[in-house]
């Protein structure tokens, strides 16, 4: 038998938590918000005492499905991306697109790109980075 979901337990245990001191509470016949206000309270004060390890197993799972290491696709995504690339590569030369790293490197002025080839990690007389043309 396949076993549930770390979310579902978790919900049902903080919802029984919450209606089994409410149900208590409306028996005892208190007022039906005042009732509402202590049974969340007593809800919210059990779940955190006593549903730790259910819930670092939600927050595992959560953090699971949405850091991992393949993308999901289905058949109608690799289908679009199939059509998308016919399209492009109809309309195009045969050149090649830049890569990320071509593209950022081509965004910053060429005296940024300057300045950090010149900087180096020597300490100076005051204990500041010098530059090539500063040393010798």
């Amino acid at each position: 038998m396949k076993a549930l979901p770390a979310w579902v337990s978790y919900s049902v245990l903080r919802l029984l938590f919450f209606a089994i001191p409410l149900a208590i509470l409306l028996l005892l016949q208190i007022t039906w918000w005042i009732a509402l206000v202590a049974a969340a309270l007593i809800g919210l004060c059990l779940s955190y005492i006593f549903l730790r390890s259910p819930r670092d197993r939600v927050a595992q799972s959560i953090y699971l499905a949405t850091h991992r290491d393949a993308p999901v696709t289905n058949v109608d995504d690799e289908t679009e991306d199939a059509a998308v690339d016919a399209a492009a590569g109809a309309g195009r030369p045969a050149e090649s697109e830049p890569t990320a790293p071509e593209r950022a490197g081509s965004a910053r002025s060429e005296g940024e790109r300057d300045s950090e080839q010149d900087a180096i990690g020597q300490p100076g007389e005051a204990g500041q980075l010098q530059r090539k043309d500063e040393l010798s």
